[in-house]
């Protein structure tokens, strides 16, 4: 029952700090150091990434009109097989795979390496503060100015390749924030706020698979009971707690800009390191 209840929060963490631009990992690499699930390490190394899809499985939900590329026939029967397909969502998520090339590259060709080298409290710490700097510097820079793009489809290729490469920092760099990233990436690219965050829930969508699928296989088929049962629990609170954080930050920030999570990133980034350095 206490591994549950681990677990359970766990997912809390999870659901709201992966939609939130104030780094997931980050926030799970520390919860890990100091409530520690009682599983081997292999097994938490995959559960830490895995149970994102509940996260994912959210977004699927609330945007799934969005994003569904398919559609009934619109009565005109000289359409053929394109009067099933919404073209503008395909498009959508051409632009979505060109967005994930940079971090499939990085990750199929460094990922172990990055993990051993990265994944401890002092990056995560100075990278909590640094992207928070950032964050309240282009919220400062770009007040008062006119967003260029205010449709997910006016996103064009270019744009969407140069927010993977954004993303590409927080792949290297935990305590970054992915959503963090993108949204800065698209903040800079001439996005508006709504428009960046919208983007951003949509390249999770691959992005998580595809990283969660490489830890499964990693890890390997062979999970006892209790693991499958922490992981379901972790993805199912992870699950509804992302329901009501994606709800909250589309609310947000039609009215508000994103320097509060700056300021929260760097009063948690000094923090966490004055800790460690204590204690550690």
């Amino acid at each position: 029952m206490l591994e549950i209840l681990k677990s359970i929060l766990f997912g809390i963490v999870e659901g709201i700090t992966e939609w939130l631009p104030i780094s997931s990992t980050g926030h799970m690499i520390l919860l890990d150091e100091f409530i520690t699930l009682d599983a081997t390490e292999a097994f938490k190394e995959m559960y830490l990434v895995v149970i994102q899809l509940g996260a994912i499985l959210a977004v699927v939900i609330l945007f799934w009109n969005q994003i569904w590329p398919f559609c009934l026939p619109s009565g005109n029967k000289s359409n053929g097989i394109m009067g099933y397909i919404r073209k503008d969502t395909f498009i959508m998520w051409f632009k979505i795979a060109a967005a994930c090339v940079p971090a499939v590259i990085i990750e199929l060709a460094m990922g172990d390496f990055l993990e051993e080298t990265f994944y401890n409290y002092q990056t995560v710490s100075i990278m909590l503060i640094a992207v928070g700097i950032v964050f309240i510097f282009i919220e400062n820079r770009n007040k008062g100015q006119e967003a260029k793009v205010t449709t997910i489809s006016g996103i064009t290729y270019q744009t969407a390749f140069l927010i993977g490469v954004f993303q590409l920092i927080a792949a290297v760099f935990p305590g970054t924030s992915r959503s963090g990233a993108t949204i800065i990436g698209g903040l800079v690219l001439g996005l508006t706020r709504t428009v960046a965050a919208e983007f951003t829930f949509y390249l999770a969508i691959p992005v998580m698979f595809g990283a969660s699928l490489i830890k499964v296989l990693k890890f390997g088929l062979s999970f006892t009971g209790n693991e499958v049962l922490l992981l379901l629990t972790g993805m199912a609170t992870a699950f509804i707690v992302s329901l009501v954080v994606i709800k909250f930050l589309m609310g947000y920030i039609k009215k508000h800009d994103f320097k509060v999570f700056g300021w929260y990133r760097i009063i948690l980034g000094v923090l966490v390191l004055g800790y460690f350095m204590v204690f550690n």
